[in-house]
């Protein structure tokens, strides 16, 4: 390398696609300099004719014109070479964290498969920018070739303008002409392709200052001289002699050396891929992980992220289910609890800009709402109790309660996935992806945090009024069962169908009846349809006396109770899901 490291530019570009799309014959046509873990070199790999972990590659270019000369000499592009096979998802996602650029790799002869579309998805959640490589152009025959060229490039313009990604560049590439195995061959349309990805770079924030944080991705051993661990920074900067810890096993070590595609190096910064060595530890218990200045990577148990539902995703995220969740390289069971801000009186929506706080009210939602929806697609519980919807799928959070305690930094990117869906269906296994909002990092969190969380559900019952005592006191009945503790609704506020609200008094009887107080008294037509049902009673109740029977069905008298409907009682409360006391809150 001409130039000194700390005058290059790192610009990381991931290559995504379906398994046997050829992107690591891509990413070999593409690079000069192969790291330890590059192009299938894993045994298992090249036994089984994939990429199973991601492999780590890089070339050298000019700067661009449209980069900052000023700062830097040299462009060096770092390729992360992702699997493609369905069932390696969570590496997928891992690799897709650490780029700038994704490279999404489309077989021509196939177009978009299962696995593309995944990658896409990916790509749309954590990058900006993407280029589409037609790959393995010398399977098509040559008198159509350039025809179903433009085919297929019209064809995934159309499938990307509903996405970022719309209108992004297109390349067409033969990286192995002849496949695979065949004898070394040119790889034909690679120079456009760098062309392309040269004025595609764009000069990525990068933050040297604050804590340190790298993400391993390969941990091996070299004897006489210590661990070797590779990955990438994620925030900033690292260099010889530092102390560093790695959470996950409980332990600091010391930098002893660097390096950066084999040459050495003092220093690295974000957005660097680096080989560290540190003083020796068993490799075999970091295949993968974060590492950090000494405590500052807190170990949580769960937390609060601010969460989308992810479009393609059909099936329903419910409040309790278990997904896979996926903050960096790490893959752990959570539960989730979604909710979101109920809505206010003459406003449509929450803010866009609306944080997470304590302080807030949330309502509790039965399931992760789609980006789409308004209030016209309310939770189960809002059909139940008639009460109106939220909103607006803008503004959602779940809580989000590890299976295990997981070591990840603030506001990381969290995706949640159904990978335990068939791999072989074409299916969108992702569901949502969101943002960490806050730690919850002690282990008694359900105690000590859990009720500091508003989040209530409407609560909503319907009884009707028995009969009238006088003009401020009325008998309720069918609001509770007999078996009801009518004191905890004691001073409660109800409201009765015609109109006037009253307050709970106490319970009237052993039936389950109860006594209301009309504070301001009922109006005159209310106390005439109570005066004229009382009286409907009365003669109801002295033909039965006189038949020596109850009344029957055919002489109810339908007739009057269609003119004179029962007076329905409705009590709505909200409760705190979290509150151990589970107090009945009304405005």
């Amino acid at each position: 390398m001409a130039a000194s490291t700390s005058r290059v530019l790192n610009f990381n570009i991931g290559v995504l696609g379906h398994v046997d799309s050829g992107k690591t014959s891509l990413a070999k046509a593409l690079s000069t300099v192969a790291s330890t873990a590059a192009f299938d070199k894993n045994p298992q790999s090249k036994e089984r004719g994939i990429t199973l972990d991601l492999g780590f590659s890089s070339f050298s270019v000019d700067l661009p014109e449209h980069l900052p000369g000023e700062k830097y000499d040299r462009l060096l592009i770092t390729l992360v070479d992702c699997p493609g096979h369905a069932s390696l998802i969570k590496t997928i996602i891992g690799g897709a964290q650490i780029i700038d650029l994704m490279m999404l790799v489309i077989d021509v002869t196939k177009g978009m498969q299962t696995q593309s579309a995944e990658c896409l998805i990916i790509g749309e959640i954590t990058c900006s920018k993407m280029v589409i490589v037609l790959n393995k152009t010398d399977l098509l025959p040559a008198p159509k070739k350039t025809l179903m060229i433009e085919k297929m490039t019209k064809r995934m313009l159309k499938t990307l303008e509903n996405t970022k990604f719309a209108d992004c560049p297109i390349i067409a590439v033969a990286a192995k002409p002849g496949g695979p195995d065949s004898p070394d061959t040119e790889a034909q349309g690679v120079e456009t392709l760098i062309e392309e990805l040269k004025r595609q770079a764009y000069l990525p924030c990068r933050d040297a200052t604050g804590p340190m944080l790298y993400a391993v991705d390969h941990c091996f051993s070299i004897r006489g001289q210590g661990t070797v661990m590779t990955g990438t920074m994620l925030s900033g900067r690292v260099a010889v002699n530092d102390t560093v810890e790695i959470p996950a096993l409980k332990i600091t070590r010391k930098v002893k050396s660097m390096q950066m595609f084999r040459h050495p190096v003092q220093s690295a910064a974000q957005g660097d891929r680096v080989g560290v060595c540190v003083t020796q530890f068993d490799p075999k218990q970091l295949e993968r992980g974060l590492v950090c200045t000494p405590s500052t990577l807190p170990t949580v148990f769960a937390g609060i992220i601010a969460v989308k539902k992810i479009p393609y995703f059909k099936g329903a995220c419910s409040t309790k289910a278990k997904f896979h969740v996926t903050m960096g390289h790490e893959t752990v069971m959570g539960r989730v609890f979604f909710f979101g801000l109920a809505p206010k009186d003459g406003v449509e929506g929450p803010s866009s800009d609306q944080e997470f706080s304590f302080e807030q009210e949330y309502i509790f939602q039965e399931e992760l709402l789609s980006p789409l929806s308004k209030s016209t697609n309310p939770t189960t519980e809002d059909k139940e109790n008639h009460q109106p919807a939220v909103p607006s799928a803008n503004e959602q959070w779940a809580l989000v309660e590890f299976e295990k305690p997981v070591a990840c930094p603030a506001r990381c990117l969290v995706i949640g996935s159904k990978l335990d869906t068939d791999i072989h269906s074409n299916i969108c296994r992702l569901a949502f992806h969101g943002q960490l909002l806050h730690h919850i990092t002690d282990k008694n969190y359900a105690d000590t945090i859990l009720p500091q969380l508003k989040i209530y559900k409407n609560k909503s019952r319907e009884g009707v009024v028995d009969r009238m005592m006088d003009e401020y006191s009325i008998i309720g009945r069918s609001l509770f069962k007999k078996e009801t503790n009518l004191q905890i609704f004691v001073g409660l506020k109800v409201e009765l169908s015609t109109g006037e609200e009253g307050v709970i008094e106490g319970g009237f009887g052993q039936s389950g009846k109860f006594k209301i107080r009309i504070p301001n008294g009922l109006r005159p037509e209310t106390v005439q349809q109570l005066s004229a049902s009382g009286k409907k009673k009365g003669k109801k109740a002295s033909k039965a006396e006189d038949a020596g029977d109850a009344a029957t069905p055919a002489d109810d008298g339908s007739e009057a109770s269609s003119r004179l409907p029962p007076i329905k009682i409705s009590l709505r409360f909200k409760r705190y899901v979290y509150d151990p006391k589970k107090k009945m809150i009304q405005a």
